[in-house]
């Protein structure tokens, strides 16, 4: 339960809000996946009619250069040829159906847990 809990906080920490939305970018959850930012995106090129504009989206270059301005551990997609992928959090859900291992599967209910635990949270403090 420990190792849970750690993994919901580690993956806490790679939800951003961009444009109003929680999400995750492609390289964090390529990650968490063990799989390559290149194969992640290529499955979903694959089936793309799974991933509407409210599930994913392609970050602007302003976005991503104020992300990696938050985020010190994100400097290497300063010089990235494209900017990442932002999932939100029925994107993420998609994409276990769409890398179809147990791993994914996996991961996925870690990362709806952090999604929670976050939305939790928002709700704690309105209420304060």
């Amino acid at each position: 339960m420990a190792n849970e809990l750690e993994l919901v906080n580690r993956i806490t920490n790679k939800i951003f809000t961009i444009r109003g939305q929680r999400v995750m970018i492609d390289r964090d959850l390529a990650e968490l996946y063990g799989v390559k930012t290149m194969v992640l995106n290529q499955a979903v090129k694959r089936n793309i009619e799974r991933f509407p504009i409210d599930f994913m989206f392609r970050l602007s270059k302003d976005e991503l250069k104020e992300l990696i301005t938050n985020c010190d551990r994100l400097e290497k997609l300063k010089h990235s040829p494209t900017t990442p992928l932002a999932f939100t959090e029925h994107g993420v859900a998609m994409l276990s159906s769409v890398l179809n291992s147990k791993k994914a599967i996996e991961i996925n209910i870690q990362i709806v847990r952090a999604f929670i635990q976050l939305r939790q949270y928002a709700i704690a403090q309105r209420s304060e």
